[in-house]
């Protein structure tokens, strides 16, 4: 084979491989570009996903305390009844006890 041709030739792969290796590299940019949209892709469902546990979790700890809050204004209620209930089947005996009082004093100054 004369030598301009094998010249030819080897300038020829040389083109070749070097076509090769840019269309490896656009494809690797490519590929790199892809991967980097979607780890941002799945950045944000993962932080969307904290939001909504997040908010579910409030949610839920805020139902919580609100019947616990419940409860306790209802234990309140009823201590409160049982108290005046109570109270109120002692006033004859608190007004029979104030009189008594007040008619030791009346004797003690006269």
């Amino acid at each position: 084979m004369p030598r301009p041709e094998v010249l030819d030739r080897i300038k020829e792969a040389e083109q070749e491989a070097d076509e090769i290796v840019a269309e490896a590299e656009e494809d690797r940019d490519e590929r790199l570009a892809e991967a980097r949209e979607r780890a941002e892709e799945i950045r944000e469902q993962a932080r969307e996903e904290a939001e909504s546990d997040a908010d579910a979790r409030l949610e839920a700890a805020r139902k919580e305390i609100e019947e616990e809050r419940a409860e306790l204004i209802a234990e309140g209620e009823n201590a409160r009844e049982e108290l005046e209930a109570e109270a109120a089947g002692r006033e004859d005996e608190v007004v029979e006890y104030v009189t008594d009082l007040f008619e030791e004093a009346v004797h003690v100054q006269t």
